[in-house]
């Protein structure tokens, strides 16, 4: 199972943007507490709703998976790793983390 939780600070305001697709992509970095001191960790999330209102500074907790992609940039192939999120929420909201930490561990825990 590929499957992330983290909790951290948004340090760079985020970026919507509508794809040709259609859907909307929101992009931040998210800074985390590591062992060593903090991480940033690059956050991806397709079609939030549009009352995900966050800036920086605010503390969320992201739920979703790694995924690492491949793409042309100056005639190089790049790639990237990031967490594409499925849910971002206020950190403040204990309940509702609550409930999306509980679906995880009863989804990890299998029927």
């Amino acid at each position: 199972m590929n499957i992330v939780v983290l909790q951290g600070v948004l340090s760079r305001t985020p970026d919507r943007r509508e794809l040709a697709s259609g859907s909307v992509l929101l992009q931040f970095d998210l800074t985390t507490p590591t062992s060593t001191g903090a991480a940033s960790v690059p956050v991806a999330w397709f079609d939030p709703p549009p009352s995900a209102q966050f800036d920086v500074g605010d503390e969320v907790v992201v739920t979703g998976e790694v995924r690492r992609r491949f793409f042309r940039s100056g005639g190089a192939t790049q790639t990237r790793t990031e967490v594409v999120a499925g849910l971002v929420q206020r950190a403040s909201n204990r309940k509702g983390v609550a409930r999306t930490l509980g679906r995880l561990r009863e989804s990890l825990a299998g029927p």
